[in-house]
Formats: C-alpha cells, sequence, structure tokens
C-alpha cells in the first residue's frame, strides 16, 4: 500500500494533488506545531496575471499550538474578501460558473477546526475530481507522539501497514532510503512533471491554487495534469 503524508494545506496547487493521486492512503500530518507563515490557511491565485496570496484567518492561538488545535476566526468578512477576490480574478475564466460554485461551498463551511476544515475541503475536491484516495489524519494513528522527523514518518507508515511511502522531492535531502528499507518501507520521491495551460492569454504564471488550474480547465484536463510525475 503506497502512502503519502503532507501537512494539511488549504486549495494546494497541482502538485499537492498528484500526490494525493499517487498514492492508497494520504495522511494529513495535523498534530504537529502550527508553522507560522506556512500555507496551512493560505495560497495564491491569478489576478492581473500575476499571483495574488490570500490568507483565511485564524482565531488567536498559542505560538505552539498544534495545528488540530487551531480555529477558524468567527467572522466571515474575511472569507467574503476572498470570495470576492476570487470573483474578480477569475470571473471570464471558461469554467468559472461551477468552480466558484464549489469554492464558495468550501471556503464557507460551517466547520471552524482547521484540520478538520481543510480536511473537508480535500474530500469535496476529491469528489470533484473523482479521488478514489483515502484521506486521514495523522492524529487518529496509534504511534509515539515523541518520535520526531523520519522517525516519525516510518512509525506513521508501519502502523498504517504501507509497503511504499511516496514524498515530494524536498524529502531527499531528509530521509533515507535504507532506514526505510529496514522499516520493510520502500520510499520513493514524487517529481512534478512540467504543467502549463492557457492563462487569459498572457505568459503562464506557475504554482497557484489548485483553483487556478479548475478556472481554466475541464475536470478531465486536470486529472490529466495530475497524472504528469514520475516516481524515482
Amino acid at each position: 500500500m503506497r502512502v503519502a503524508i503532507m501537512q494539511p494545506y488549504l486549495f494546494p496547487y497541482v502538485g499537492y494533488f498528484q500526490l494525493i493521486h499517487a498514492v492508497d492512503l494520504f495522511v494529513l500530518h495535523d498534530d504537529v506545531q502550527w508553522i507560522k507563515g506556512g500555507w496551512i490557511n493560505r495560497n495564491q491565485i491569478l489576478l492581473d496575471c500575476r499571483p495574488l496570496r490570500w490568507t483565511l484567518p485564524i482565531a488567536k492561538k498559542g505560538s505552539r499550538d498544534l495545528i488540530n488545535q487551531c480555529e477558524m476566526a468567527e467572522l466571515s468578512d474575511g472569507r467574503d474578501r476572498i470570495l470576492r477576490q476570487i470573483r474578480n480574478a477569475y470571473r471570464p475564466a471558461p469554467f468559472f460558473p461551477e468552480v466558484i460554485s464549489l469554492v464558495t461551498d468550501v471556503i464557507n463551511q460551517q466547520e471552524r477546526n482547521v484540520a478538520m476544515y481543510i480536511l473537508n475541503s480535500l474530500e469535496r475536491l476529491g469528489e470533484y475530481l473523482g479521488f478514489t484516495t483515502e484521506l486521514v489524519m495523522s492524529s487518529t494513528v496509534e504511534k509515539d507522539d515523541s518520535l520526531k522527523g523520519q522517525e516519525r514518518v516510518i512509525a506513521i507508515c508501519s502502523a498504517l501497514g504501507a509497503t511504499e511511502y511516496i514524498n515530494p522531492p524536498g524529502g531527499v535531502a531528509l530521509y533515507d532510503k535504507n532506514d526505510f528499507r529496514k522499516a520493510g518501507i520502500r520510499l520513493a520521491f514524487l517529481q512534478p512533471g512540467r504543467v502549463e495551460y492557457p492563462q487569459f492569454g498572457k505568459a503562464f504564471v506557475p504554482n497557484l491554487s489548485i483553483i487556478d488550474a479548475l478556472m481554466f480547465n475541464s475536470v478531465e484536463a486536470v486529472r490529466q495534469m495530475l497524472n504528469l510525475y514520475t516516481l524515482n
């Protein structure tokens, strides 16, 4: 069984969904410390041919809170502003009507817990794209929570019965294939392929939220993008 583990990100870029698509079980690493300035509750869209970063507001949290201990802010102002930005940015896009309906439903969900909020969003996007990958929270996996780094990843994989662990290429310097092999797990790295598509007839801007890919492409075309990777 192939497993991947990543922190929960809101509307992540295509490469994140390639990783989900490549595995049988995708683990959202929700019981680790919140990273200030990370991508958990923020992403980028295309506005006036340039990346625009937006952030969903989070309620006040402690500096050492885990991701699954954080909550979305109660006020809707931040969500309304983001939806206005998305509508203004993509209204002329070919798949705007169906995608803005999906995005609006996801952003306006009532769930307050950040980890569950993102899990729900990924499940909704998975339904839209026809995923079969199961999504689980790392907090539900029985393990030694004092473990860190590679040892923690191996423990999660072993608890889930993984035979193969897939990681983005940034993990090459962090993980040792021999250590995984000793645990009976094959370690492989996913290298995203080149993904480009027309964006209002201008030069392509990469690494934007999946929202961008969905606005400009059919579901079938985005599904094809999710296969544009290699494992090594």
